[in-house]
Order: structure tokens, then C-alpha cells, then sequence
């Protein structure tokens, strides 16, 4: 009796408003209103989640107990599809997707037109017992049609290769376009050996081992690159237990392997081998390391990557480099993160030679460009200092020839001169090798090593940016911005002008000026058809550097800028539009009726 007095009386306490009573205890308890919102929505948000977490667990396959019976990763790449069978009401709806299973397995691709059938989508199933790997087209608007469909075989494919397939559709038309890479397996491949679908290892012979060599084959393949992938050392675990169950995927082009993970180790030894076919040597090869570990999968996270171009590598040399971070421009996290690697890469000079005067290959799968504002004030910065560039050039010429340094424009003279008259139009093509040379001696000064862009502070990752105390307050920074922005409108503006100005001259906005330039270059061919082009530049040389003793009290000027400045611009046009003279009485009328 007495304690349901107490409660009755703990229950008439008025309680604030800020606070909220908990029905569930023994005892009254004054909690915040603010705290229990708080673990409101920290249980919804757990819920959420969790319903993630097991969704993802439930299609990603990465139970131990299933992993034990995986033959083979598979990863495809969906790239598109070509002579569909066409229908004029649903090919512009978005409704076009494609159904893979394998096994157990299923998985669906996003909805894309019918008319331009593009998916540049990639899917990760895991192969076991059973290996035909079904393909099915669906469109579906108001109800589901089938489009067709096709089978694979993936017992039939070399593993560890990417396999580029254009799959014929059965109980249809057209065809699907397919990356397929079968890899994850334990077992390591020697450089000399190539492995068949019953997992038997047989020698190439030299014929096949150098098909790539010979010029009666397929331009497109110009080399062979081999990659061992040792090991690395002094990864950092991403997760709070600490353990890494790390992999590596390397990448060329649009070739995509991978090993197989090593669990609970910081220092994973994988030990296996890779040969891609090369079709451009200026290509890169992309190596990224990731935690197999389900949460660090979800979020993304890797734990170093390194970018090799190709051109770079040293045949057979073992060698450890140094893992970067997800920018690919510091270090990544850990104990001197690194892997070691022996490469070597054999290519066609003849080929390659030829390949880079064809389209370079299209990455089918990559990331959509960030919006970074680093990287825009960067590339501001470029351009203002292009602009500069340009400003004290046209000063310089200016300056010589106005005689300002009686040395220098002596010297300039004598220069030109020389030139026209020794000049032919053979020599052109050497004239653009002339930019090359001394670059060229800096190089072989500095050991034959290439010669890479200084980086400054705004080109750090934005990670670093974040964490960075900057002595730079915001102000200061805008108005660095403001600047930026205002010397690069101007000289965009000027472009701008001139190019609506040359417009205009064509189109006899200004019939005078117009009919006096055709004048001008009609009167031009005539004499470059009568003298030779040397005496006419050698002429064009006397008159620009003997203005000046001519007239000494002359301005500066350019003869062909100053024709073109006469002639408007779509804004000065814009203000010299007349407007139609209105009647007296009707002018009358409209201010009656105003007042």
C-alpha cells in the first residue's frame, strides 16, 4: 500500500517540459526529451542498416561456409548491346535491363533505352559446381517481354584472362557485349605456362607465345605484359578488430584480375602471376588493394593503390613500391605501406607505333568525376598564368620592336632576316621539333628520368585539406578567387570579342570594312604570287622594326587587331538596332493613359 502511494505521489510530480517520464521503471525517472529522440533514431537507424547488412550478406556469398565450395570469382562487365529488335513506341523508354544467374546466383542490371542499349555495369558471382552462366533481355513498360537470351559456358575459359564476347541472343536477335573474367583461385600460374579448363598446365610453344610479334596478325594487340604479384607489407586494417583479409586487383585498360584474399594478415603473400594482352603501351597498369572483410566491401575502402604506366617498367626486376592512397597522390595508411612486383612487358615497336594514331580504348566501368573545388582553383590558376604568359609576350615583341633594348632588337633583325632567307617550306616540320630540345637536355641531364610537375598545396587530397590547419582565412581565399576569376572573364571576353568581330566582318555587318578586307587579301595573293615568300616576310620584318625610327612619336599598335576593332561586336550591335518609330497619335494615347 505504501509503495503504491509512493508511485501515486512520484506520478503527480510535475515534470518540465524538456523532460520526458520513463513508464518502464520501477521508480519515476526524469529523462531528457532530447536523449530519448536521440536513441529513437539511433534504433531506426541500426534497423535500417541491419536490413543492409543482411541483404548484402545474403547476395554477396561471403559466409565461410560458402566460400569453402567457390571454384572461381567471376566478374562481367555488361558493356551493350547491338541489332535489337526494334519497336518505335518503347525504344526511347528506359525499360531494357538484363537478368544474370549462375547457380544460385541471380542478379539484375539497371533499366536502359532500347534505342541505345548501354549499361557499362559490373557484377561479381561466385562459380561453383555449376558453370553456365544464363543471360536474360527483358523490356518491360506496361508488361514483361522477352527479348532473348544466351548461355556461356565458363569451364571454356582461360582463367585469369578478361574475355571480350559478343554472345549471339537465342530465341531472339541481336547480341550482347560482355566482359568475362574468370579469377580468386589459390593456385599460381607460371610466366612459361598456360592454364587449360581442366585445370592442366600445358607449354606454349613459341609460335603461340609470340602470335602478338608477328605483323600478319592482329594489329590491335601490340605486346604482352607478365605481372607477379609477390606480396605486400605494412597494410593498415581499416576495421576495429584488426584483422585484414586482403586481395589485390590489377587493372589494364579494360583487362580486370584479381588474387585471392589472405586472411588475418597484415604482410599477405598471394605469389601469382598475370599475363594481359597489351594494346596500347602508353596504357596503365592500375593495382588496388581491398579488405575482403563485409564492411569494409560496402564502404568501399581500399588499402593502397598504385598506378605503373607501362612505357616505365624494367624487365624482370623485382622491385617494391610504395602503395598511395585513394587520390593516387600520398601515402597511404600503415607501417610504410608496399607491394612487391617483377614485371615484364614485350611489345611490337612497329605496332604500337601505329596504335597511337588510332581512338584510345574506352574505360567501359570507371567513377563519375567528383566536383572538386581544389582542383577547380587549380585549374584557374593555370589559366591566369597562360594569360600572363600571353600578355608579357605580346609586351616583349612589342618592346623589340619599338627598339626599347637597341641590342636586343638588333639582334632580332639579324635573326629574321637570316631565317626568311635561308627558310623553305620543308624546314616546317622541323620547326616544331625546336620546343623539343631543351626539354630534351634536361632530360638526359637529369639520368634519362622523366621529368613530373612540382605539386603544391592545392593539389593535396582533399583528406589532407580537411585535416590541414590553414593560415589562409576564408577571406583571403576569396578574394585569391575573385581575382582568378576576374582575370580570366576579361581575357575570355576579349576572345569572345574578337571572334563575334571577325563574324561580323564576314557576314558585311559593315559593308566598307568588309569589301575593304577582300581588297586587301586579294591584293595579298597577288604578291605572294609574284615574290617569293622569303623577301616577302624579310619585307614584312624591315617595316616592323623601322616604324619606329620612321615615326618616333608613334603608339604601339597591331595593324590587324586595330582593322578588326572597327568592326562591332554582337553587344555593339546589339546597341546600334534602331527601333521602329511609333505614330504620334498612338504615343499620345499610351501617356493618357499612364497618367
Amino acid at each position: 500500500m505504501g509503495l503504491q502511494q509512493n508511485f501515486q505521489l512520484h506520478w503527480s510530480i510535475p515534470i518540465p517540459d524538456s523532460l520526458a517520464m520513463d513508464p518502464l521503471a520501477p521508480t519515476a525517472l526524469a529523462v531528457s526529451s532530447d536523449f530519448m529522440d536521440r536513441i529513437g533514431s539511433g534504433l531506426t537507424l541500426l534497423r535500417d542498416h541491419g536490413k543492409k547488412v543482411q541483404k548484402y550478406l545474403w547476395k554477396s556469398r561471403k559466409f565461410d561456409v560458402l566460400k569453402k565450395s567457390w571454384k572461381s570469382q567471376v566478374n562481367i562487365v555488361l558493356v551493350d548491346a547491338k541489332d535489337l529488335p526494334g519497336d518505335d513506341i518503347l525504344t526511347n523508354t528506359n525499360a531494357l535491363y538484363c537478368k544474370f544467374r549462375l547457380g544460385n546466383e541471380s542478379y539484375k542490371s539497371k533499366q536502359v533505352s532500347r534505342s541505345k542499349p548501354m549499361w557499362r555495369e559490373r557484377f561479381n558471382l561466385y562459380m561453383y559446381e555449376d558453370s553456365n552462366l544464363e543471360v536474360k533481355v527483358w523490356h518491360k513498360v506496361k508488361q514483361k517481354t522477352f527479348v532473348g537470351r544466351c548461355v556461356i559456358d565458363l569451364a571454356q575459359l582461360e582463367r585469369e584472362r578478361t574475355h571480350e564476347l559478343w554472345q549471339e541472343l537465342e530465341y531472339g536477335h541481336g547480341s550482347l557485349h560482355l566482359l568475362v573474367t574468370l579469377s580468386g583461385s589459390e593456385s599460381s600460374a607460371t610466366v612459361d605456362s598456360v592454364p587449360t579448363t581442366n585445370s592442366v598446365q600445358h607449354i606454349a610453344t613459341a609460335d603461340d607465345k609470340y602470335t602478338w610479334y608477328r605483323l600478319e596478325n592482329n594489329w590491335n594487340e601490340v605486346g604482352q605484359l607478365s605481372v607477379t604479384v609477390h606480396g605486400a607489407r605494412g597494410l593498415s586494417s581499416l576495421g576495429l578488430n584488426g584483422n585484414i583479409d586482403a586481395y589485390c586487383v590489377l587493372e589494364v585498360d579494360n583487362a580486370r584480375v584479381q588474387t585471392h584474399a589472405v586472411h588475418n594478415t597484415c604482410e599477405p603473400n598471394w605469389n601469382k602471376n598475370f599475363i594481359f594482352n597489351i594494346n596500347d603501351v602508353t596504357s596503365t597498369l592500375d593495382i588496388t588493394i581491398y579488405d575482403e572483410s563485409i564492411i569494409q566491401s560496402m564502404k568501399g575502402e581500399t588499402l593502397g593503390k598504385i598506378s605503373i604506366p607501362l612505357l616505365r617498367i624494367n624487365n624482370n626486376e623485382k622491385k617494391w613500391y610504395a602503395l598511395k592512397d585513394r587520390s593516387k597522390k600520398n601515402s597511404a595508411k600503415g607501417n610504410c605501406p608496399r607491394i612487391l612486383l617483377e614485371m615484364s612487358l614485350e611489345w611490337n615497336p612497329i605496332k604500337a607505333s601505329l596504335r597511337v594514331l588510332s581512338p584510345k580504348e574506352t574505360k567501359y566501368v570507371q567513377k563519375p568525376p567528383k566536383f572538386s573545388i581544389p582542383l577547380i582553383y587549380s585549374n584557374l590558376k593555370f589559366i591566369k598564368v597562360v594569360f600572363d604568359y600571353i600578355y608579357l609576350g605580346n609586351e616583349y615583341f612589342k618592346n623589340t620592336f619599338e627598339w626599347e633594348n637597341r641590342e636586343q632588337s638588333a639582334l632580332a633583325l639579324g635573326a629574321w632576316l637570316i631565317f626568311w632567307y635561308f627558310f623553305r617550306m620543308w624546314m616546317t616540320p622541323l620547326l616544331l621539333v625546336v620546343p623539343f630540345i631543351p626539354y630534351w637536355a634536361m632530360y638526359r641531364g637529369n639520368n634519362c628520368s622523366p621529368l613530373l610537375p612540382a605539386f603544391t598545396e592545392e593539389e593535396a587530397s582533399e583528406e589532407e585539406i580537411e585535416l590541414q590547419k590553414d593560415d589562409k582565412t576564408i577571406m583571403t581565399r576569396l578574394n585569391q578567387l575573385q581575382d582568378l576569376t576576374f582575370t580570366i572573364k576579361n581575357g575570355i571576353d576579349y576572345i569572345v570579342s574578337v571572334l563575334e568581330r571577325i563574324k561580323n566582318l564576314l557576314n558585311f555587318s559593315v559593308p566598307y570594312l568588309s569589301y575593304l578586307a577582300i581588297i586587301a587579301l586579294t591584293a595579298a595573293a597577288i604578291v605572294f604570287y609574284v615574290i617569293p615568300v622569303n623577301y616577302i616576310f624579310m619585307a614584312l620584318g624591315m617595316y616592323k622594326f623601322t616604324r619606329k625610327a620612321l615615326n618616333p612619336d608613334r603608339v604601339p599598335n597591331n595593324d590587324i587587331l586595330d582593322f578588326i576593332s572597327r568592326v562591332p561586336d554582337n553587344e555593339i550591335l546589339k546597341q546600334w538596332r534602331e527601333l521602329k518609330v511609333a505614330d504620334s497619335t498612338l504615343c499620345r494615347s499610351n501617356s493618357m493613359k499612364r497618367r
